[in-house]
Formats: structure tokens, sequence, C-alpha cells
């Protein structure tokens, strides 16, 4: 690793102007400046963190809330983080990981304590207790999710009420006229979590829209879970021929209880799934989604949050249109429906 001592003599100056120069506290001229310069180019010096934050007076550390808790699929939320901790390092930045369940009290704690300059916030409610206290912190924030009151927050999320229409409007373009929403465990609807009810919402007003049935139920992780929750949908609403799922990891499981039920998929039974392209295109057969763009969020939260560390401005609200792709598990109703 090069030494600034190894900068100094390259240049053939004094390590002290070479600190000065990097850290722009006294007036170096302009030919000291440059050579310097060249100096540090050419060795491939990099001051260390402690250096940089000395100079800035910044920690140069942002801080994810991620969330780790019951409901919550680990994996895609790890997609979210990856994205912020790989985005923070092209900005020379690290990343401090806080859990959601600290609340209000973890994130008034690492403000307090120096150890951050910014803050990443995911697990957004709609009435999210954090909101407050959010607002009030000496530093800045965006938030992955946007609560019910967005009034001084920066926010970006995918637009989850279009994905849940752009679902029930590709099944009843195909001619399905009885869908259902397989959603997210109950513990996620009952904390009103952001993106689970705006899918909601997205799926029942298009669902009355297109003059088609819609049904939601949440639906557990467990095998057993899902092939109950089917079984009793199908036995409430014999008719379903189209089915929304965003919950992940119940995905292979479904398949499965499809399967053992002797609904095939398309032909008795079409399937949309919100989720990652990789999940969806690992499936037999291969679903038609609308993928969660959780490196693309992940990017401009921290993008946005460094131009608000240099004093730039960035958009209140940004919501990312959905996408759905079309694949296999999705086609036209063939009027035959096997039996359970």
């Amino acid at each position: 690793m090069v030494t600034i001592a190894e900068v100094a003599r390259h240049a053939g100056v004094a390590a002290s102007t070479v600190s000065y120069v990097l850290s722009g506290k006294r007036s170096i001229s302009s030919d000291t400046r440059a050579r310097v310069q060249r100096s540090v180019q050419a060795l491939g010096y990099r001051p260390n963190a402690s250096a940089r934050a000395l100079a800035s007076q910044r920690a140069n550390v942002l801080a994810l809330v991620v969330p780790l808790r019951t409901g919550m699929h680990v994996p895609v939320m790890m997609q979210f983080a990856t994205s912020v901790v790989t985005t923070a390092r092209r900005f020379d930045h690290d990343v401090l990981l806080l859990t959601a369940d600290e609340g209000p009290e973890g994130l008034e704690r690492v403000a307090q304590s120096s150890l951050v300059d910014a803050l990443v916030v995911m697990d957004v409610e709609l009435h999210d207790e954090r909101v407050p206290v959010l607002r009030e912190l000496p530093m800045p924030s965006v938030l992955i999710g946007y609560p019910a009151d967005a009034d001084g927050l920066t926010c970006i999320d995918l637009d989850f009420v279009a994905a849940g229409a752009q679902c029930v409007d590709h099944l009843a373009d195909l001619g399905h006229h009885s869908i259902a929403l397989l959603g997210t465990p109950s513990a996620v609807y009952e904390r009103q979590t952001g993106f689970a009810q705006r899918t909601l919402t997205g799926f029942v007003d298009a669902a009355g829209r297109r003059g088609v049935l819609g049904v939601e139920t949440p639906c557990e992780h467990t095998f057993d879970a899902v092939l109950h929750t089917v079984e009793q949908l199908l036995r409430d609403h014999p008719g379903i021929t189209g089915l929304v799922v965003q919950n992940e990891p119940i995905i292979g499981p479904l398949l499965d209880v499809l399967r053992r039920l002797g609904r095939r998929v398309p032909e008795d039974m079409s399937l949309v799934a919100i989720c990652a392209d990789d999940v969806a295109e690992s499936q037999v057969p291969r679903l038609s989604s609308v993928t969660i763009p959780a490196e693309q969020i992940g990017l401009q939260a921290v993008e946005s949050l460094i131009t608000k560390l240099e004093g730039g401005s960035v958009p209140a609200l940004t919501l990312l249109p959905p996408g759905l792709t079309a694949r296999a598990s999705s086609s036209q109703p063939t009027g035959h429906i096997g039996s359970p």
C-alpha cells in the first residue's frame, strides 16, 4: 500500500505538503498542487478512511436499516442490501447495518454517535413510527418505500399499486374472469407494510375496473400453509383460473401444490408473480412476472444520499414503473379444470 511519505518523495515535497493538498486546509501554489496530484495518480495513492473523515468532517459511513423480522423474505432483502453496499463503495463510503426492530430509538442512537453520515431505511410501513424521528434527525435519509404521509422525506420504491394492477390487467386481457392474489404472510399486512398494502390496493382497484372477481388472501411460507390456503381458496371459489403471487418463498411449494391438486399451469391455472427475474426464470414452467428492481432501487437510494450530503437536491418521491414479462405460466383459460 502506497504511503503519504512515498507520495511526498515522488513529488519532491514534504509529507505535510501532501497532506495539505489532500485536505485543502492550507493554501498551496497551483504548481505544487499539480505536482502532488500527478504523484498521487501515478502511484495510485488512496487516503485511508480516517484521513478522509478528518478532512471532510464526515464518517464516510452510511447506515442501512434492514427488516430482519417476521414475514420478510431475507434473500430479497439482501438483494437491496447488496446494491446499497456496492454503490456506497463506489462513492468511498462504508455501510453500517441496523435492524428494523430497533425502531426510532435505534435511529436516534446512531445519529447521536456520529458513526454515520446518512441513513437508508427499508421496510417502511404506511404509519411508520420512525417517520417523525427521520424528519428531525440532523442528517439526510432516504427511504426504500414510503409512508402514507411522506411530507419532508425522500422516498424511492417500485410503484406497487401499478404492479398489482398490471398483473390483473395481464390476466384479464387473456380472458380470465376469476383471479386471486396470494399475498405476503399475515404479519406483513398487520404491520401495514407499504409494498404489500399498495399491491393489494392495485389488485383490488384493477379487478373492479376490469369487472373480474378478485379474491385476496395472505399465505404463510410453509408447504402445509400453501396447501391449506389453496385448497380453501378453490373450495370457496372453484372458478378461479388465475393467481397473482406476491410471496416469493411460496412459489416452489405453490407449483407442487397445484400439481398435487391436478391443476396444470397454465392450462388450468395461470400464474403471475411479483418477484426477481432469476426466480421467475428458474421455475417449471417459467413464470410470467413483474420484476422487483432491487439493484436499481438500492443504487438510486445511495446516489440520492450522496447528492444530499453534497448539498444538492433530489426528488421527494421516485416511483419506478413496473414491467411485466409474459412467460410460459400464463395463457388463455382453456375451460377445462382438472379434478382436485
